[in-house]
Protein backbone atom coordinates (compact mmCIF):
# COMPACT_ATOMS: atom_id res chain seq x y z
CA UNK A 1 0.00 0.00 0.00
CA UNK A 2 1.46 3.29 -0.97
CA UNK A 3 1.48 6.37 1.50
CA UNK A 4 2.23 9.88 0.39
CA UNK A 5 2.99 11.53 3.83
CA UNK A 6 0.02 9.89 6.08
CA UNK A 7 -2.51 9.80 3.22
CA UNK A 8 -2.37 6.84 1.18
CA UNK A 9 -3.97 6.78 -2.86
CA UNK A 10 -6.39 9.28 -1.35
CA UNK A 11 -3.88 11.91 -2.26
CA UNK A 12 -4.28 10.91 -6.30
CA UNK A 13 -7.77 11.63 -6.65
CA UNK A 14 -8.28 15.14 -6.04
CA UNK A 15 -7.04 17.76 -8.07
CA UNK A 16 -9.98 20.45 -7.67
CA UNK A 17 -8.70 23.84 -6.16
CA UNK A 18 -10.48 25.20 -3.34
CA UNK A 19 -10.33 28.48 -2.51
CA UNK A 20 -7.33 30.04 -0.18
CA UNK A 21 -9.48 31.23 2.69
CA UNK A 22 -10.09 27.70 3.60
CA UNK A 23 -7.11 26.79 4.48
CA UNK A 24 -7.39 28.92 7.45
CA UNK A 25 -9.66 26.65 9.16
CA UNK A 26 -7.60 24.22 11.39
CA UNK A 27 -7.41 20.78 11.44
CA UNK A 28 -8.22 19.79 14.68
CA UNK A 29 -10.07 15.73 15.82
CA UNK A 30 -10.02 15.48 19.48
CA UNK A 31 -9.24 12.23 21.15
CA UNK A 32 -8.49 10.29 24.08
CA UNK A 33 -5.60 8.21 24.09
CA UNK A 34 -4.51 5.80 27.29
CA UNK A 35 -2.05 2.79 27.63
CA UNK A 36 -3.13 -0.47 29.34
CA UNK A 37 -0.91 -2.34 31.43
CA UNK A 38 0.05 -4.79 29.37
CA UNK A 39 0.81 -2.12 26.78
CA UNK A 40 -1.86 -2.03 24.02
CA UNK A 41 -1.68 2.00 23.52
CA UNK A 42 -5.84 2.95 22.62
CA UNK A 43 -7.19 5.84 20.91
CA UNK A 44 -10.74 7.23 21.26
CA UNK A 45 -12.40 9.84 19.37
CA UNK A 46 -16.01 10.69 19.05
CA UNK A 47 -17.81 11.05 15.81
CA UNK A 48 -21.59 11.46 15.77
CA UNK A 49 -22.21 11.86 12.13
CA UNK A 50 -23.56 8.61 11.54
CA UNK A 51 -24.70 5.47 13.72
CA UNK A 52 -21.67 3.15 12.92
CA UNK A 53 -18.69 2.90 14.79
CA UNK A 54 -14.72 1.99 13.07
CA UNK A 55 -12.03 -0.12 15.31
CA UNK A 56 -8.36 -0.21 13.35
CA UNK A 57 -5.77 -2.25 15.53
CA UNK A 58 -2.46 -1.45 13.51
CA UNK A 59 0.64 -3.44 14.74
CA UNK A 60 4.24 -2.06 14.09
CA UNK A 61 5.15 -5.24 12.00
CA UNK A 62 5.43 -5.21 7.73
CA UNK A 63 7.77 -6.77 5.41
CA UNK A 64 10.90 -4.63 6.62
CA UNK A 65 10.33 -7.22 9.85
CA UNK A 66 11.10 -9.79 8.14
CA UNK A 67 14.41 -11.41 7.03
CA UNK A 68 16.00 -13.04 3.99
CA UNK A 69 14.83 -16.36 3.80
CA UNK A 70 11.69 -15.59 5.93
CA UNK A 71 9.76 -13.17 3.85
CA UNK A 72 6.29 -13.17 3.66
CA UNK A 73 5.92 -14.18 7.12
CA UNK A 74 3.56 -10.56 7.41
CA UNK A 75 1.10 -10.68 4.44
CA UNK A 76 0.85 -14.57 5.77
CA UNK A 77 -0.10 -13.44 8.98
CA UNK A 78 -2.67 -10.83 7.92
CA UNK A 79 -4.57 -14.16 6.22
CA UNK A 80 -3.95 -16.56 9.47
CA UNK A 81 -5.69 -14.19 11.59
CA UNK A 82 -8.94 -14.44 10.53
CA UNK A 83 -8.70 -18.47 10.67
CA UNK A 84 -10.03 -18.34 13.91
CA UNK A 85 -8.70 -18.49 17.38
CA UNK A 86 -9.45 -19.80 20.51
CA UNK A 87 -13.05 -18.72 21.37
CA UNK A 88 -13.70 -18.20 17.99
CA UNK A 89 -14.00 -21.36 15.55
CA UNK A 90 -12.89 -20.69 12.46
CA UNK A 91 -15.00 -19.18 10.01
CA UNK A 92 -17.17 -17.16 12.34
CA UNK A 93 -15.35 -14.02 12.41
CA UNK A 94 -16.75 -13.28 9.20
CA UNK A 95 -19.90 -14.78 10.00
CA UNK A 96 -20.65 -12.76 13.15
CA UNK A 97 -19.80 -9.54 12.34
CA UNK A 98 -21.98 -9.68 9.17
CA UNK A 99 -24.75 -11.16 11.28
CA UNK A 100 -24.70 -7.46 12.85
CA UNK A 101 -24.26 -5.29 9.60
CA UNK A 102 -20.52 -5.04 10.00
CA UNK A 103 -17.85 -5.62 7.72
CA UNK A 104 -13.77 -6.11 8.07
CA UNK A 105 -10.88 -6.10 6.47
CA UNK A 106 -6.98 -5.91 6.52
CA UNK A 107 -3.44 -4.83 4.58
CA UNK A 108 0.03 -4.97 4.89
CA UNK A 109 2.25 -2.75 4.02
CA UNK A 110 6.38 -2.37 4.24
CA UNK A 111 5.65 -1.27 7.79
CA UNK A 112 3.08 -2.26 9.38
CA UNK A 113 -0.26 -4.36 9.09
CA UNK A 114 -3.75 -3.58 10.01
CA UNK A 115 -6.67 -4.71 10.94
CA UNK A 116 -9.68 -3.17 10.91
CA UNK A 117 -13.66 -3.37 11.41
CA UNK A 118 -16.88 -1.13 11.29
CA UNK A 119 -20.06 -2.24 12.75
CA UNK A 120 -23.49 -0.31 13.85
CA UNK A 121 -22.52 2.03 17.28
CA UNK A 122 -24.51 -0.48 19.50
CA UNK A 123 -22.55 -3.69 18.01
CA UNK A 124 -18.73 -2.25 19.41
CA UNK A 125 -18.18 -5.21 21.84
CA UNK A 126 -18.19 -7.45 18.90
CA UNK A 127 -15.16 -6.79 17.14
CA UNK A 128 -13.43 -5.85 20.54
CA UNK A 129 -14.02 -9.03 21.51
CA UNK A 130 -12.91 -10.50 18.36
CA UNK A 131 -9.76 -8.77 18.21
CA UNK A 132 -8.61 -9.30 21.73
CA UNK A 133 -9.17 -13.14 21.41
CA UNK A 134 -7.17 -13.14 18.12
CA UNK A 135 -4.62 -11.39 19.94
CA UNK A 136 -4.43 -13.39 23.00
CA UNK A 137 -5.09 -16.68 21.95
CA UNK A 138 -4.48 -17.14 18.12
CA UNK A 139 -1.69 -19.65 18.66
CA UNK A 140 -3.30 -21.90 20.45
CA UNK A 141 -5.49 -22.95 17.49
CA UNK A 142 -2.56 -22.81 14.75
CA UNK A 143 -2.21 -26.18 12.96
CA UNK A 144 -0.30 -27.42 9.71
CA UNK A 145 -3.32 -27.99 8.02
CA UNK A 146 -4.54 -24.03 8.76
CA UNK A 147 -0.89 -22.90 7.70
CA UNK A 148 -0.71 -24.87 4.52
CA UNK A 149 -4.45 -23.98 3.50
CA UNK A 150 -3.09 -19.68 3.96
CA UNK A 151 -0.29 -21.00 2.12
CA UNK A 152 -1.91 -21.54 -0.87
CA UNK A 153 -4.09 -18.68 -0.67
CA UNK A 154 -1.22 -16.69 -0.41
CA UNK A 155 0.15 -18.32 -3.36
CA UNK A 156 -3.07 -17.69 -5.28
CA UNK A 157 -3.27 -14.21 -4.67
CA UNK A 158 0.74 -13.97 -5.97
CA UNK A 159 -0.37 -15.61 -9.44
CA UNK A 160 -3.98 -13.12 -9.03
CA UNK A 161 -2.07 -9.91 -8.48
CA UNK A 162 1.23 -10.14 -9.39
CA UNK A 163 2.32 -12.87 -11.96
CA UNK A 164 -1.14 -12.99 -14.07
CA UNK A 165 -1.79 -9.10 -14.14
CA UNK A 166 -0.44 -6.86 -16.42
CA UNK A 167 2.52 -4.93 -15.52
CA UNK A 168 2.37 -6.11 -12.12
CA UNK A 169 6.17 -8.39 -12.46
CA UNK A 170 7.33 -5.35 -12.14
CA UNK A 171 6.29 -5.09 -8.60
CA UNK A 172 7.47 -8.51 -7.77
CA UNK A 173 11.13 -6.70 -9.49
CA UNK A 174 11.53 -3.31 -8.19
CA UNK A 175 12.50 -3.45 -4.59
CA UNK A 176 15.15 -5.53 -5.34
CA UNK A 177 16.36 -3.02 -7.97
CA UNK A 178 16.00 -0.27 -6.19
CA UNK A 179 17.14 -1.30 -2.35
CA UNK A 180 20.46 -3.37 -1.51
CA UNK A 181 20.70 -6.79 -1.34
CA UNK A 182 19.32 -7.28 2.43
CA UNK A 183 17.76 -3.93 3.10
CA UNK A 184 14.02 -4.20 4.42
CA UNK A 185 12.40 -3.20 1.56
CA UNK A 186 14.53 -5.22 -0.65
CA UNK A 187 11.80 -8.14 -1.34
CA UNK A 188 8.44 -7.71 -2.18
CA UNK A 189 5.95 -7.06 0.95
CA UNK A 190 3.84 -10.80 -0.52
CA UNK A 191 7.03 -12.38 0.12
CA UNK A 192 9.07 -15.25 -1.37
CA UNK A 193 6.99 -18.33 -2.22
CA UNK A 194 9.77 -20.34 -1.49
CA UNK A 195 10.22 -18.80 1.84
CA UNK A 196 6.58 -19.60 2.68
CA UNK A 197 6.70 -23.16 1.41
CA UNK A 198 9.52 -23.86 3.42
CA UNK A 199 8.43 -22.25 6.83
CA UNK A 200 7.31 -24.44 10.29
CA UNK A 201 4.26 -23.73 12.19
CA UNK A 202 6.75 -22.83 15.08
CA UNK A 203 8.36 -20.46 12.11
CA UNK A 204 5.30 -18.77 12.50
CA UNK A 205 4.42 -19.04 15.75
CA UNK A 206 7.57 -17.65 16.75
CA UNK A 207 7.15 -14.36 14.24
CA UNK A 208 3.46 -14.46 16.38
CA UNK A 209 5.84 -14.45 19.44
CA UNK A 210 7.90 -11.67 18.26
CA UNK A 211 5.46 -8.80 16.96
CA UNK A 212 2.18 -9.54 17.92
CA UNK A 213 2.58 -8.00 21.21
CA UNK A 214 -0.14 -5.41 23.04
CA UNK A 215 2.90 -3.07 23.02
CA UNK A 216 3.47 -3.52 19.63
CA UNK A 217 -0.35 -2.15 18.39
CA UNK A 218 -2.41 0.69 18.20
CA UNK A 219 -6.05 0.38 18.63
CA UNK A 220 -8.24 3.00 17.32
CA UNK A 221 -11.66 3.83 17.76
CA UNK A 222 -13.94 6.17 15.77
CA UNK A 223 -17.50 6.99 15.65
CA UNK A 224 -20.68 7.18 17.37
CA UNK A 225 -19.37 5.91 20.78
CA UNK A 226 -19.27 7.17 24.12
CA UNK A 227 -15.89 7.65 25.19
CA UNK A 228 -15.78 6.20 28.85
CA UNK A 229 -18.25 3.47 27.67
CA UNK A 230 -15.47 2.76 24.68
CA UNK A 231 -13.28 2.44 27.16
CA UNK A 232 -14.79 0.32 29.91
CA UNK A 233 -15.12 -2.61 26.92
CA UNK A 234 -11.32 -2.04 25.89
CA UNK A 235 -10.78 -2.48 29.35
CA UNK A 236 -12.97 -5.58 29.37
CA UNK A 237 -11.81 -7.44 26.87
CA UNK A 238 -7.72 -6.55 26.32
CA UNK A 239 -7.19 -6.04 29.58
CA UNK A 240 -6.33 -10.29 30.39
CA UNK A 241 -3.58 -9.77 27.36
CA UNK A 242 -0.60 -11.13 28.18
CA UNK A 243 1.75 -8.58 28.62
CA UNK A 244 5.38 -8.48 26.71
CA UNK A 245 8.13 -6.43 26.58
CA UNK A 246 7.53 -4.29 23.54
CA UNK A 247 10.09 -5.29 20.42
CA UNK A 248 13.08 -3.78 19.51
CA UNK A 249 12.87 -0.72 16.74
CA UNK A 250 13.89 -1.92 13.67
CA UNK A 251 17.61 -0.34 12.82
CA UNK A 252 17.68 2.00 10.40
CA UNK A 253 19.55 1.32 7.22
CA UNK A 254 21.93 3.59 5.68
CA UNK A 255 20.07 5.97 3.15
CA UNK A 256 19.74 4.30 -0.18
CA UNK A 257 22.08 6.08 -2.91
CA UNK A 258 22.45 4.00 -6.51
CA UNK A 259 25.97 4.93 -8.13
CA UNK A 260 24.26 4.93 -11.44
CA UNK A 261 21.32 4.39 -13.65
CA UNK A 262 20.38 0.81 -13.83
CA UNK A 263 18.11 -0.05 -16.60
CA UNK A 264 16.08 -3.75 -16.82
CA UNK A 265 13.43 -4.75 -18.91
CA UNK A 266 10.68 -7.57 -18.10
CA UNK A 267 8.35 -9.25 -20.87
CA UNK A 268 4.44 -9.53 -19.64
CA UNK A 269 1.06 -10.66 -21.37
CA UNK A 270 0.31 -6.52 -22.61
CA UNK A 271 -0.63 -4.81 -25.10
CA UNK A 272 1.07 -1.30 -24.41
CA UNK A 273 5.33 -0.97 -23.06
CA UNK A 274 5.13 1.01 -19.62
CA UNK A 275 8.13 3.19 -18.37
CA UNK A 276 8.46 3.07 -14.61
CA UNK A 277 11.21 5.34 -13.67
CA UNK A 278 12.10 5.21 -9.36
CA UNK A 279 14.60 7.16 -7.32
CA UNK A 280 15.45 6.01 -3.84
CA UNK A 281 14.57 9.31 -1.80
CA UNK A 282 13.75 10.12 2.18
CA UNK A 283 11.52 8.41 4.74
CA UNK A 284 7.80 9.76 6.04
CA UNK A 285 8.21 13.65 7.70
CA UNK A 286 11.94 14.08 6.10
CA UNK A 287 12.17 18.41 5.37
CA UNK A 288 12.11 16.87 1.50
CA UNK A 289 8.94 14.50 1.99
CA UNK A 290 5.94 17.20 1.25
CA UNK A 291 8.08 18.92 -1.46
CA UNK A 292 8.44 15.53 -3.61
CA UNK A 293 4.68 14.89 -2.85
CA UNK A 294 3.73 18.37 -4.20
CA UNK A 295 6.44 17.66 -7.17
CA UNK A 296 4.63 14.44 -8.03
CA UNK A 297 1.15 16.48 -8.16
CA UNK A 298 2.87 18.84 -10.49
CA UNK A 299 4.94 16.41 -12.99
CA UNK A 300 1.86 14.27 -13.37
CA UNK A 301 -2.03 15.35 -11.29
CA UNK A 302 -4.45 15.94 -13.64
CA UNK A 303 -4.55 17.79 -17.15
CA UNK A 304 -3.47 20.36 -16.07
CA UNK A 305 -0.09 18.70 -15.05
CA UNK A 306 3.49 18.97 -16.57
CA UNK A 307 3.79 15.31 -17.77
CA UNK A 308 0.20 14.82 -18.48
CA UNK A 309 -0.14 17.85 -21.17
CA UNK A 310 2.93 17.04 -22.59
CA UNK A 311 2.92 13.51 -23.34
CA UNK A 312 -0.56 13.00 -22.89
CA UNK A 313 -2.53 15.80 -24.40
CA UNK A 314 -0.08 17.78 -26.85
CA UNK A 315 2.44 15.32 -28.28
CA UNK A 316 0.35 12.01 -27.95
CA UNK A 317 2.69 9.63 -27.21
CA UNK A 318 1.11 8.63 -23.94
CA UNK A 319 -1.78 6.64 -23.06
CA UNK A 320 -1.36 7.46 -19.34
CA UNK A 321 1.23 9.12 -16.75
CA UNK A 322 1.32 9.09 -13.06
CA UNK A 323 4.29 10.16 -10.32
CA UNK A 324 4.10 9.50 -6.84
CA UNK A 325 6.43 10.04 -3.65
CA UNK A 326 6.58 6.72 -1.31
CA UNK A 327 7.20 7.49 2.17
CA UNK A 328 8.17 4.99 4.39
CA UNK A 329 9.68 4.84 8.22
CA UNK A 330 12.94 3.45 6.54
CA UNK A 331 13.15 5.05 3.37
CA UNK A 332 10.91 5.85 0.82
CA UNK A 333 11.33 6.04 -3.47
CA UNK A 334 10.08 8.61 -6.10
CA UNK A 335 8.28 6.90 -9.09
CA UNK A 336 7.00 8.06 -12.32
CA UNK A 337 5.04 5.59 -14.54
CA UNK A 338 4.18 6.15 -18.17
CA UNK A 339 2.21 4.13 -20.63
CA UNK A 340 3.18 4.57 -23.87
CA UNK A 341 0.33 4.67 -27.15
CA UNK A 342 0.86 1.99 -29.87
CA UNK A 343 3.94 2.78 -31.99
CA UNK A 344 5.82 5.29 -29.21
CA UNK A 345 9.23 4.20 -28.36
CA UNK A 346 10.08 3.98 -24.72
CA UNK A 347 13.54 5.75 -25.08
CA UNK A 348 11.44 8.44 -26.46
CA UNK A 349 9.43 8.99 -23.72
CA UNK A 350 12.34 8.39 -21.53
CA UNK A 351 14.26 11.25 -22.82
CA UNK A 352 11.35 13.83 -22.46
CA UNK A 353 10.80 12.82 -19.09
CA UNK A 354 14.08 13.35 -18.32
CA UNK A 355 13.57 16.96 -19.86
CA UNK A 356 10.82 18.19 -17.82
CA UNK A 357 12.81 16.99 -14.47
CA UNK A 358 15.82 19.11 -15.63
CA UNK A 359 13.10 21.74 -16.47
CA UNK A 360 12.25 21.93 -12.86
CA UNK A 361 16.01 21.45 -11.78
CA UNK A 362 16.67 24.43 -13.71
CA UNK A 363 13.65 26.37 -13.77
CA UNK A 364 11.92 25.82 -10.57
CA UNK A 365 7.89 25.22 -10.85
CA UNK A 366 5.68 28.32 -10.73
CA UNK A 367 3.44 29.78 -7.80
CA UNK A 368 0.37 28.87 -9.48
CA UNK A 369 1.57 25.20 -9.87
CA UNK A 370 2.44 25.17 -6.14
CA UNK A 371 -0.76 26.44 -5.52
CA UNK A 372 -3.09 24.09 -6.96
CA UNK A 373 -0.86 21.15 -6.08
CA UNK A 374 -0.89 22.60 -2.59
CA UNK A 375 -5.19 23.13 -2.68
CA UNK A 376 -5.49 19.14 -4.16
CA UNK A 377 -3.37 17.84 -1.07
CA UNK A 378 -5.17 20.68 1.14
CA UNK A 379 -8.62 19.09 0.03
CA UNK A 380 -7.89 15.41 0.43
CA UNK A 381 -6.90 15.98 4.09
CA UNK A 382 -10.44 17.89 5.03
CA UNK A 383 -12.05 14.72 2.64
CA UNK A 384 -10.18 12.22 4.65
CA UNK A 385 -11.60 13.97 7.81
CA UNK A 386 -15.42 12.83 6.76
CA UNK A 387 -14.74 9.40 6.79
CA UNK A 388 -14.44 7.81 9.99
CA UNK A 389 -12.47 4.31 8.98
CA UNK A 390 -9.54 6.89 7.59
CA UNK A 391 -9.25 8.80 10.80
CA UNK A 392 -9.22 5.85 12.72
CA UNK A 393 -6.36 4.60 10.40
CA UNK A 394 -4.47 8.00 10.48
CA UNK A 395 -4.72 8.23 14.42
CA UNK A 396 -3.26 5.45 15.17
CA UNK A 397 -0.86 5.46 12.08
CA UNK A 398 0.06 9.47 13.25
CA UNK A 399 0.25 7.70 17.15
CA UNK A 400 3.18 5.57 15.64
CA UNK A 401 5.05 7.74 13.87
CA UNK A 402 4.67 11.01 14.99
CA UNK A 403 3.75 10.33 18.56
CA UNK A 404 0.61 12.76 18.70
CA UNK A 405 -2.82 11.07 17.24
CA UNK A 406 -3.90 14.45 16.22
CA UNK A 407 -1.35 15.46 13.79
CA UNK A 408 -3.54 16.23 10.70
CA UNK A 409 -2.64 20.36 11.13
CA UNK A 410 0.99 19.79 11.64
CA UNK A 411 1.18 17.43 8.56
CA UNK A 412 -0.90 19.60 6.67
CA UNK A 413 1.03 22.41 7.71
CA UNK A 414 4.54 21.18 5.78
CA UNK A 415 2.40 21.64 2.20
CA UNK A 416 1.40 25.10 3.00
CA UNK A 417 4.69 25.82 4.23
CA UNK A 418 6.69 24.87 0.94
CA UNK A 419 7.75 27.13 -1.30
CA UNK A 420 8.22 26.67 -4.99
CA UNK A 421 12.32 26.73 -3.78
CA UNK A 422 12.01 23.80 -1.96
CA UNK A 423 10.13 21.97 -4.47
CA UNK A 424 13.06 22.32 -6.99
CA UNK A 425 15.59 21.77 -4.27
CA UNK A 426 14.16 18.74 -3.68
CA UNK A 427 13.92 17.19 -7.29
CA UNK A 428 17.77 18.53 -7.40
CA UNK A 429 18.57 16.75 -4.57
CA UNK A 430 16.89 13.12 -5.43
CA UNK A 431 15.90 12.98 -8.80
CA UNK A 432 19.69 13.83 -10.08
CA UNK A 433 21.43 10.90 -8.90
CA UNK A 434 21.28 7.04 -9.42
CA UNK A 435 17.81 5.36 -10.35
CA UNK A 436 15.68 2.61 -12.22
CA UNK A 437 14.41 2.49 -15.06
CA UNK A 438 11.91 -0.46 -15.44
CA UNK A 439 10.24 -1.01 -18.73
CA UNK A 440 7.53 -3.83 -19.34
CA UNK A 441 7.35 -5.10 -22.58
CA UNK A 442 5.06 -7.19 -24.45
CA UNK A 443 6.51 -10.83 -24.84
CA UNK A 444 8.83 -11.13 -27.81
CA UNK A 445 9.20 -7.66 -27.82
CA UNK A 446 12.30 -6.96 -25.66
CA UNK A 447 13.48 -4.41 -28.68
CA UNK A 448 10.76 -1.73 -26.96
CA UNK A 449 12.89 -1.47 -24.16
CA UNK A 450 15.56 1.53 -24.14
CA UNK A 451 19.31 0.41 -25.01
CA UNK A 452 21.36 -1.39 -22.53
CA UNK A 453 18.20 -2.55 -20.63
CA UNK A 454 18.68 -5.98 -19.06
CA UNK A 455 16.28 -8.77 -18.33
CA UNK A 456 15.44 -9.18 -15.10
CA UNK A 457 12.69 -12.05 -16.02
CA UNK A 458 10.71 -12.94 -12.71
CA UNK A 459 12.09 -16.42 -12.01
CA UNK A 460 10.13 -17.48 -8.81
CA UNK A 461 6.78 -18.78 -9.93
CA UNK A 462 3.90 -19.47 -7.65
CA UNK A 463 3.65 -23.31 -7.55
Amino acid sequence: MRRFSAFSLILLATIATVPTTAAAAPLVVPYSRFVLPNGLTVIIHEDHSIPRVHTTLRFETGSSREVPGRTGFAHLFEHLMFEGSKHVPEGSFDRWLSSVGGENNAYTSQDATVYYEEVPSNALELPLFLESDRLAYFVDQLAPDIVDGQRDVVKNERRQSYENRPYAKAQLLMPGLLYPQGHPYSWPVIGSMSDLSAASVEDVKEFYRAWYRPSNATLAITGDVDTERARALVEKWFADVPSREAPPPPATPAPVQLAAETRAYVEDTVELPKLIIAWPTVPVFHPSDASLDLLANVLADGMNSRLYEKLVYDLQVAQSVVAYQQSLALGGNFTIEVTARPGNELDKILKLVDQEIERVVRDGITDRELERSRNGIETSFYDALQDIGAKADHLAFYSARAGNPDYFQEDLTRYRAAAPSDVQEAAARWLTKGRVVMSVVPTGKADLAPPSSKLAAVTEVAQ
